[in-house]
This record gives structure tokens, sequence and C-alpha cells, in this order.
């Protein structure tokens, strides 16, 4: 049983380690060719004036696909594994995601001591898909983040007054949340009413 636990600790950081690569990657080549691209079709759209009209359709449609798709790909990269979490932890990283979201959110953060790199992953995934779910389905006008260490325990809660009525069987959004947690032996738990408020816990191991 050690064994077994031990081997799926080391694919899951394993796991962790390449979603990593693949946001370094993604931030210093493709991301840094499109920031280019869109400067250069911004600079021909505001200075090539004297073009046929249907060229500088053209040229505008480019420009708007061009940031449009900027856009998705920075959105994509913060999901996978933010470099402000590896820098700064998961106060930065979370303060992010309450800053973006398209409702108010307090965020309170205790964590005098770090988990590690792949229990930070967890718990800021499972903050950015709840505020996700949140703005998509609650109608909710407000939420909170809490998370807390408490000797090898990260316990963090995300609550909002939405509608309620959560479930896992619902969709796919909250079986990816527990597939996440579960993956490193954490427990979540959901306290939905219809009507709200929405209560979503979870713990997870820091050792």
């Amino acid at each position: 049983m050690e064994t077994l636990q031990e081997s799926r600790a080391e694919v899951i950081d394993a796991a962790d380690a390449e979603r990593r690569r693949i946001e370094r990657d993604l931030h210093d080549g493709t991301q840094q060719r499109l920031v280019w691209l869109a400067m250069n079709l911004g600079m021909a759209r505001a200075t090539l004036k004297d073009l046929p009209e249907p060229a500088m359709q053209v040229i505008t449609q480019a420009h708007e696909e061009s940031k449009q798709a900027l856009k998705e790909l920075r959105d994509l990269v913060r999901g996978l594994h933010p470099a402000v979490l590896t820098d700064e932890g998961l106060d930065a990283a979370l303060s992010g995601l309450a800053a973006r979201a398209p409702f108010p959110v307090r965020l309170s953060v205790d964590v005098a001591q770090r988990a590690s790199p792949t229990i930070e992953a967890v718990a800021f995934f499972v903050v950015s898909e709840t505020l996700t779910n949140i703005a998509k389905h609650a109608e909710a006008t407000k939420a909170s983040i809490t998370v807390v260490r408490k000797g090898d325990r990260l316990r963090l809660a995300v609550r909002d007054d939405g509608r309620g009525g959560a479930a896992p069987e619902r969709g796919s959004g909250l079986r990816g949340l527990a597939q996440r947690v579960g993956s490193v032996d954490g427990e979540l738990r959901i306290d939905s009413p219809q009507g709200g408020p929405t209560t979503i816990e979870v713990e997870l191991p820091c050792e």
C-alpha cells in the first residue's frame, strides 16, 4: 500500500511539473509571438489609412482576432499554473483570481508555511474552477474565499450568495473538482441548497 501511494504521488508530481513546463513554453514562445502579431496588425490598422476598404476590413478583423486569441491563451496559461503561484504563493495567485472575477470577492489567506507545489496547484485549481462556475451558473452578487493552513492540512472554503443547487452530478466542473481533490487524498464537501447560498469546502494534506 505504501509503495502504491508513493508511486501515485510521484505520478501526480510529474504531471504537475509537466503542466508548469507547458505554461512556461506557452508564455515564452507562443504568447510572445501573438503579442508581436497583434502589435504589428495594430500598427498597420492605424497607419495604412489609404488602403481599399476590403483590405482594411481584413486587417481590422485579423487584429481583433489576434487580440482575442491572445486573451484566450493568457486565460489558458493562468489556468494551467500561473507563474505568480510558483514565485509568490497562494495569496498572490488567488488575489489575481479574485480581482478578475466579475463580482466582488473577499479573500482571506492565512498560510504561514507553504504547501508542496502540487498541493498549491490543486488549491488554485479548486478556487479558479469554483469562481468560474459561480460566474456561469450561480447568479451571485458576491463571494468569499478563505484559505487556512492548520498543521499538515490546508483548508479552503469558497462561498457565494447565488441561487444554489450545485451538485457534481449536474455538471463536469464539480466532478472535475472532486477528481482533482481526490487525486491527492483530499476531501471535498458541497453545501448548496436550492435558493443558496453555496459553500464548497476542501481539505488537502500538506505533507
